[in-house]
C-alpha cells in the first residue's frame, strides 16, 4: 500500500503528539491500565514507597489506575491476590516462597526494602525482668497478623534459641494504634512490629528492645544473609499477560525509591497522611531516620537476598519443602533495571 504525503503528514503528526505527550502512548501501550494492589498496613514505614509512588502520582505518570486496598496484615493482603480481590501485593519477599511451596507461580519484580525493619521487643510491664529468649516461654506476642512477615521475623528469632512456635501464643494486633494500645494495655507481652508503632512504644518507655532489623548489618547478624524485605509481588500469569502493565509499576516504584532516599524526614512527614505519623510528626521523622537504610535505593533485590529468605522460612515453618524451592523463579531484577534506565535519578 502506497502512503500519499497527507498520510505520511498524518502519521508524523500523530507520532509527535506521542513524543510530546508520552503518557498517551504509554497508556495506549498497557494490557491493563486499572490496577488493584493489596497492602497490610499501609501507614508503616516498610510500605512507604508504595505510598510515595501514590501520593507523588507516579502510578498515574505511567498511565495506572491504581486503587490501594490496605488489610491488617501482610498474609491477608497475600489472600486478596491468591483470591482473586487484587491483581499485585506490596507485601514481604518470602511470601512468594510459601506460595510456591504450594504450588502457586507469584514472582517478586520491583523491591522497597531490603532488610525487614521489624522490631521484637519486650514490655516493660509484664516482663520487666526480661533476661533472655527462653522469658518468651508461655508469653503472647503480638503481630501484625498471623502468617505474616512479622510473625516469621518472631518465630525465627525464637527458633535460633531453641524455642518452638507452639512454645508462646502469637496475636494479630495490626500495624497501627491498635497495636500500640495491645501492649499499653497488657493485652500481649511482646510485639513484632514495624515503625512507627516501634518508635512510639519506645519513646514511650513501653518496651525494651531484644532484636533488630532496621540496619543491614542487624539484618545479615540475625538472617545470615541479605534479607529482602517489602516488595511488589504478583503471579506469573499476571507478568506474562501483563508485561508492560509491570513495567509501569515497577517504573513508579523505583522512582519512589529513588525519591525518598533524595528527600528529607522533614519533607517526607509533610507529604505523607496526617494518620501516618499517629499523633507526633517529630517521633515519625525519627523513625525515617532509623529505617532510611533498609529502605531500597533502586528496587533491586540482591542477589543472595532470595536464598536468605528461603534459609529463614525453613526455620520457621515446620517440614519445609525446601528440596522443591526453586529460588530463581520467586524474582526477577529485568522490570527494576529498566525502569533505573529510565529513571536513573528518580
Amino acid at each position: 500500500m502506497s502512503l500519499s504525503r497527507r498520510d505520511l503528514f498524518k502519521l508524523a503528526g500523530a507520532a509527535g503528539a506521542a513524543a510530546v505527550v508520552p503518557g498517551l502512548a504509554r497508556a495506549q501501550q498497557l494490557e491493563k491500565k486499572d490496577v488493584t494492589i493489596a497492602v497490610g498496613g499501609q501507614a508503616l514505614i516498610y510500605y512507604l514507597p508504595l505510598s510515595i509512588a501514590d501520593i507523588k502520582g507516579y502510578f498515574k505518570d505511567e498511565g495506572l489506575n491504581a486503587k490501594i486496598v490496605d488489610f491488617a496484615g501482610g498474609s491477608k493482603a497475600l489472600q486478596a491476590v491468591v483470591g482473586g480481590s487484587a491483581d499485585v501485593v506490596s507485601g514481604a519477599f518470602e511470601h512468594t516462597i510459601n506460595l510456591q511451596s504450594k504450588g502457586q507461580a507469584y514472582r517478586a519484580f520491583a523491591q522497597q526494602g531490603r532488610a525487614p525493619m521489624i522490631v521484637l521487643a519486650v514490655s516493660n510491664k509484664t516482663m520487666a525482668g526480661y533476661k533472655g529468649p527462653e522469658d518468651f516461654k508461655g508469653k503472647k506476642i503480638g503481630v501484625t497478623a498471623p502468617g505474616s512477615s512479622t510473625n516469621m521475623m518472631a518465630s525465627f528469632f525464637l527458633a535460633q534459641h531453641g524455642l518452638k512456635p507452639s512454645d508462646v501464643a502469637f496475636v494479630g494486633v495490626g500495624a497501627g494504634a491498635g497495636a500500640i494500645t495491645a501492649m499499653r494495655t497488657g493485652q500481649i507481652d511482646a510485639i513484632a512490629n514495624l515503625d512507627p508503632v516501634i518508635s512510639t512504644l519506645v519513646k514511650e518507655n513501653a518496651v525494651k528492645i531484644v532484636a533488630d532489623t532496621r540496619t543491614l548489618k542487624d539484618t545479615k547478624q540475625i538472617f545470615g544473609g541479605n534479607m529482602p524485605s517489602g516488595c511488589l509481588y504478583t503471579s506469573q500469569e499476571f507478568i506474562d499477560k501483563h508485561p508492560n502493565t509491570t513495567q509501569a509499576l515497577a517504573n513508579a516504584i523505583v522512582r519512589a525509591d529513588k525519591w525518598i532516599q533524595a528527600t528529607s524526614p522533614d519533607e517526607i512527614a509533610k507529604v505523607v497522611p496526617e494518620g501516618y505519623l499517629l499523633g507526633d510528626p517529630e517521633l515519625y521523622k525519627l523513625a525515617l531516620k532509623g529505617n532510611m537504610e533498609a529502605l531500597s535505593p533502586d528496587g533491586t533485590v540482591p542477589d543472595d537476598g532470595p536464598q536468605t529468605a528461603l534459609n529463614a522460612l525453613v526455620a520457621f515453618v515446620p517440614n519445609f519443602p525446601a528440596d522443591k524451592i526453586d529460588v530463581s523463579k520467586i524474582w526477577t531484577n529485568d522490570f527494576v533495571a529498566k525502569a533505573n534506565q529510565k529513571y536513573p535519578k528518580g
